[in-house]
């Protein structure tokens, strides 16, 4: 349902709205990783208030999810702009790893992973410059190698240089 705000005539919407995105976390996955990203304090100067960190974590999970550009996030989200800085800055971090690891673990321990069978799978980037290149048979390229449990779930990603073998980056 909404409602008008009483100091002002601005319209509060609640969750669930049907024009509100949906969460791509749980409270429970929220809680589980929101103590790893950085607080954002309002500057002392004054000025716009940084835009909270879940509702950027939740934007750009839905970006990353439905493959859509930053441009196309809709509005139920901080702006664009915000969530690709956000996005950058935690993965320049190392943040989204220690992500991965702990939900990862939180899934571990409920036997919500199936460590039976794995699957390896490893894809070849011709590339002619720049980091992780590397010479091999059939040129210069990147080795990008992702293990899965046997329902898909990704358990471990490498990126290297094409120049060792596969069975070294696994």
């Amino acid at each position: 349902p909404c409602k008008r705000s009483r100091d002002s005539e601005t319209l509060v919407v609640s969750a669930g709205s049907r024009t509100e995105p949906p969460t791509q976390l749980t409270d429970e996955q929220w809680l589980l990783i929101a103590n790893l990203f950085p607080k954002y304090e309002p500057s002392p100067l004054g000025g716009r208030p940084p835009a909270e960190v879940r509702a950027c974590v939740e934007g750009i999970i839905w970006v990353l999810r439905t493959g859509a550009r930053w441009k196309d996030l809709p509005n139920g989200f901080p702006s664009a702009t915000t969530c690709w800085r956000r996005f950058h800055e935690w993965t320049t971090a190392g943040i989204w790893q220690q992500v991965w690891a702990r939900l990862l673990r939180m899934l571990d321990r409920r036997e919500q992973i199936d460590h039976e069978q794995a699957i390896a799978d490893e894809v070849f980037l011709g590339k002619k410059g720049g980091e992780l290149v590397g010479k091999t048979k059939r040129g210069k390229g990147t080795k990008i190698m992702l293990l899965v449990d046997a329902t898909g779930l990704p358990l471990a990603a490498n990126i290297h240089s094409a120049s060792p073998n596969e069975v070294r980056l696994i």
